[in-house]
C-alpha cells in the first residue's frame, strides 16, 4: 500500500526515508514541503533529487481534499466548507473571524457513533475514522482557500475526537509542530460528549489544550433522553473525569451546554447545573441549540437564555451565550454532508 506520508510524523518520515535508501536529512526536507510549503505533488518538491521524487511516487500518496460546496455568509463572513474525501465520502468544516483571529472547527470523524439527539452529524451515520492527513488538509486547505492564517482550532465539528483517539492526536502533534503550521496547543480546543476512560487518558498527555465537555443537561434523566453516551457515562462519572483532568493539566474546563426549548432550559435546570459545577475550575458556554428537522427541538428564546446564565453567574460560575455565527449559511456541522449523501443516493438510486 502507497504511505500516507503527511500523516508522518518527523521520525516516521525519516524511517521510511531511510527505507528508500536516502540520507536521513531528506526527511527534514519533505517535511517542510508537506507542511509549511503544502504541496499536493512530489515533483513541486523541487530540492529533493530527481531520483527520490520517483521513489516517493511510487511508494507515497498525497491525500487531497476536494472544495465540493462553499459558503460565505452575509452576516459575518463565517465560511462553511463540504469537502470530499478521496473514497467519495463527505466532512464539513467551518471558518470563523474573530476579532483575536480566525478560527477553524474541522471534523475528526466521517459522521459520528454518538446518537446526540440534537445533533445533525449522527443523522447520516457513521463511516470511518479521518486520517491525520485528513484533518490536516482541513486547515491546509482553508488557508489555500481564503489566504489567510488560522490562529485558533477547534476540534468541534463532525465526530467525536476521543472516539479517533490516535488519529487526533497525531494530528495534533503535526499541526502544533514548529516544522509546520506552530499552533499552540493553548489554541486549540477539543470537544468532547464524555467518553470518561479516553478524557483520563488525554490528560496523561498533559497537552495543554481546551477540554469543551458536552454537557447539555444537569441531570441523568433528561441527558440520557438527549444523549445516549449518558447511559454508559453518567453526569457524575463525568465529572468526576473531568476533575482529574483539571488536577492534571491545571486546565480549565469549558461545559458546552445548548438550550433546548422546555427540556434543558428552565431555572430549576439552571439552579441544578450551578450545585453540580459549585467551586469546580471551569466555565460554562450556553448555546441556543440548532434546529435539526429530525430532531424537531426548538432553541430556547433570548429572555430564557438570559435567565439561565443569570441563574449561574448569580451562583459564582462563569457562565457566557455564545454569538451565533453563520446564521444565514446554517454554519452547524452535519447538514451539508447529510443534503450530499442523500442527492449521492438519489443518483445512484438506492435512496437512504
Amino acid at each position: 500500500m502507497l504511505k500516507d506520508i503527511r500523516s508522518m510524523d518527523l521520525a516516521e518520515l525519516t524511517a521510511f526515508v531511510k527505507e528508500l535508501g536516502e540520507p536521513s536529512f531528506r526527511a527534514k526536507q519533505i517535511f517542510s514541503w508537506l507542511h509549511q510549503k503544502r504541496v499536493y505533488h512530489f515533483d513541486e518538491m523541487s530540492d529533493l533529487p530527481l531520483s527520490l521524487r520517483e521513489k516517493l511516487k511510487d511508494d507515497a500518496v498525497l491525500l487531497n481534499l476536494t472544495i465540493e460546496k462553499k459558503m460565505v455568509s452575509a452576516l459575518d463572513q463565517t465560511i462553511k466548507y463540504l469537502f470530499r474525501l478521496p473514497d467519495g465520502e463527505y466532512v464539513e468544516t467551518v471558518r470563523m473571524r474573530y476579532a483575536h483571529g480566525n478560527s477553524l472547527c474541522l471534523s475528526c470523524q466521517v459522521g459520528c457513533k454518538m446518537g446526540c439527539r440534537f445533533c445533525a452529524s449522527t443523522k447520516a451515520g457513521y463511516k470511518r475514522d479521518l486520517l491525520p492527513s485528513e484533518m490536516l488538509e482541513q486547515v491546509y486547505q482553508v488557508i489555500q482557500d481564503t489566504k489567510e492564517p488560522i490562529h485558533n482550532l477547534v476540534l468541534m465539528g463532525i465526530g467525536e475526537p476521543l472516539d479517533n483517539y490516535q488519529n487526533v492526536l497525531r494530528f495534533l502533534s503535526l499541526v502544533s509542530s514548529k516544522d509546520g503550521l506552530n499552533i499552540g496547543y493553548r489554541h486549540i480546543s477539543l470537544s468532547t460528549c464524555g467518553l470518561v476512560p479516553m478524557i483520563d487518558r488525554l490528560a496523561e498527555e498533559n497537552l495543554q489544550l481546551t477540554l469543551s465537555v458536552s454537557l447539555h443537561a444537569s441531570d441523568n434523566e433528561t441527558r440520557d433522553e438527549i444523549m445516549p453516551v449518558n447511559h454508559r457515562y453518567p453526569i457524575e462519572a463525568l465529572l468526576q473525569a473531568c476533575d482529574r483532568y483539571t488536577e492534571k493539566t491545571h486546565r480549565r474546563i469549558s461545559y458546552e451546554y445548548a438550550l433546548i426549548q422546555g427540556v434543558n432550559d428552565s431555572e430549576k435546570n439552571a439552579l441544578a447545573l450551578a450545585r453540580l459545577l459549585r467551586g469546580k475550575l471551569c466555565h460554562v458556554n450556553l448555546i441556543p441549540v440548532n434546529y435539526v428537522k429530525e430532531a424537531g427541538y426548538r432553541k430556547s428564546g433570548k429572555q430564557q437564555l438570559y435567565a439561565f446564565q443569570k441563574v449561574l453567574t448569580d451562583h459564582h460560575i462563569n457562565a457566557t451565550i455564545r454569538r451565533t455565527l453563520g446564521a444565514d449559511i446554517s454554519a452547524a456541522c452535519g447538514q451539508l454532508r447529510r443534503e450530499a449523501n442523500i442527492q449521492t443516493n438519489e443518483h445512484r438510486g438506492d435512496g437512504f
